[in-house]
């Protein structure tokens, strides 16, 4: 192998890339061979490429500092590609649809059906009911095919003998398909011959399957050809690329809540010719802003009175409303009794172990052992308020104890996952670097699962914390066709 991988010393956990001996696995021979073959010169000028095309698009992210102040930064790309077996992916797949699944059962069941979940014991309910996802203005709001949830993202890891695991679950506004697509299209363009020896699953048709499961969603009443449009904050919100890019990508408007007016029970939206009925709104806006008369009164970002419509039945949101109950990370330990319950079936996908603070045996066995754990606030996300008990200092730890006890109910702690890890560029040679993936499900008239994901990547070596947010970042993933190498 070339001077790239001369340094290369796995780090601990599994390797996608190499066995324990330090040998390619097989599925990686090609990829290996082919970098093998350049320098970090070659691999430079391809990242000036990706970088310039990332920029001219407008392709970026915020990234937050200690003061919580955004810079916006061009998308990073490493370009080092996550492979994934289509036997494999087949797995995971089934266990994604499985899963989510269940929890869109659950949300139908609380928000609509009889809360036999709750009242069977599967879910305790004070922990429903003191969750700052569950939405009372919620109930009784039904949704075509029951489906709360039409675009999840599941984020999943590697544990050290490279089984996957959930980690968590998003189902309110899950962000990142978009740099899946965009991440493609750049390898595609900067990189062709990285793809001469593999067959691999594409990832341009989201737009057309998202837009497909759009429609699926649309109330009896609408027509053949259902009004589709997606609801954005606006331009300054960190993820409006990502809106933009599915607007373009479905052929339908983006619009902002002035744009929109509900007269009748019914959503219209302002056009030159007058306005025009909406059926199905995407929106990527969060509960508390989504309409000022039900929810924050001081919200210039909704609709008022759109949640009065959504009861009456002639407009869809996706997400539906109150879904941040079920990917609480409080709630999520219950996920699997949920697939046993309302499936009567086995998880295929488990979850991380974790420990629930508000039971007093394991806040006790967990407080005790904290050195050895990951604590994480259920209600943050985008890796904020999370303490890696391994790599903290004694006052961290003191003041992780003193929060738990403090408010156990917004606490849950995990077992570490030494995430797998995949060869990444750093300064002029490749090292390991911890990786996970968010996958995307979307459900409609059916639940069907997007090939591959969002693989994030730490930027820093050692480090466990993937999110963009705090400076990871990305590589394209690629899963194979059946017989995808040649």
């Amino acid at each position: 192998m070339s001077r790239l991988f001369e340094s290369y010393s796995q780090a601990r956990g599994f390797d996608e890339a190499f066995d324990s001996e330090g040998r390619p696995r097989p599925l990686y021979s090609k990829i290996i061979d082919r970098f093998s073959d350049l320098d970090a010169d070659d691999l430079r000028r391809i990242e000036v490429v990706v970088a310039d095309e990332f920029r001219r698009q407008g392709i970026t992210f915020t990234v937050y500092n200690d003061d919580a102040e955004g810079l916006e930064r061009t998308w990073p790309i490493d370009l080092f590609p996550r492979l994934i077996a289509a036997a494999e992916w087949e797995s995971v797949a089934r266990g994604l649809e499985q899963r989510v699944t269940a929890l869109n059962h659950f949300l139908d069941d609380l928000y609509v059906g009889e809360r036999a979940a709750v009242n069977d014991g599967i879910v305790p309910e004070w922990l429903i009911t003191s969750s700052k996802g569950f939405e009372r203005q919620a109930f009784g709001i039904s949704v075509p095919n029951g489906a709360h949830c039409s675009i999840a993202g599941i984020d999943l890891v590697r544990d050290a003998n490279g089984d996957y695991a959930v980690l968590e679950d998003n189902l309110r506004n899950p962000s990142g398909i978009s740099y899946v697509v965009e991440n493609r299209a750049a390898m595609v363009k900067a990189f062709p011959r990285l793809f001469e020896n593999y067959t691999v699953q594409p990832v341009d048709q989201y737009g057309e399957m998202l837009r497909r499961v759009l429609e699926s969603m649309a109330p009896p009443s609408s027509s053949d050809r259902p009004n589709i449009v997606i609801l954005t904050p606006g331009v300054y919100n960190s993820a409006y690329f990502e809106h933009a890019f599915l607007a373009r990508s479905m052929g339908v408007e983006l619009v902002e809540g002035q744009d929109l007016l509900v007269d009748d029970q019914v959503v219209y939206a302002r056009t030159i010719h007058g306005p025009l009925p909406v059926d199905v709104i995407y929106r990527r806006i969060d509960d508390a802003f989504l309409d000022p008369v039900s929810f924050r009164s001081d919200s210039t970002l909704g609709v008022p009175g759109l949640l009065g419509a959504m009861r009456a039945g002639t407009v869809t949101v996706c997400n539906s409303v109150g879904n941040g109950v079920a990917d609480d990370k409080a709630v999520y330990p219950y996920v699997p009794a949920m697939i046993t319950y309302y499936l009567d079936e086995e998880p295929i996908l488990p979850n991380v172990q974790t420990y629930v603070m508000w039971d007093a045996d394991q806040r006790a066995a967990a407080l005790h052992r904290l050195d050895e754990l990951v604590v994480k606030p259920v209600a943050e996300s985008g890796g904020y308020g999370i303490v890696i008990g391994p790599h903290a200092t004694d006052q961290e730890l003191d003041e992780c104890r003193r929060v738990i006890e403090a408010d156990p109910r917004n606490w849950i702690v995990q077992e570490v996952v030494q995430l797998s890890s995949l060869a990444s560029m750093s300064d002029d040679h490749l090292e390991p670097r911890h990786l996970d993936l968010r996958p995307f499900v979307l459900t409609g008239a059916r639940t069907e699962v997007f090939p591959g994901g969002l693989t994030r990547v730490a930027m820093k070596k050692g480090s466990l914390i993937v999110n963009s947010s705090q400076g990871g970042g990305s590589k394209d993933t690629w899963v194979l066709a059946e017989n995808g190498t040649r």
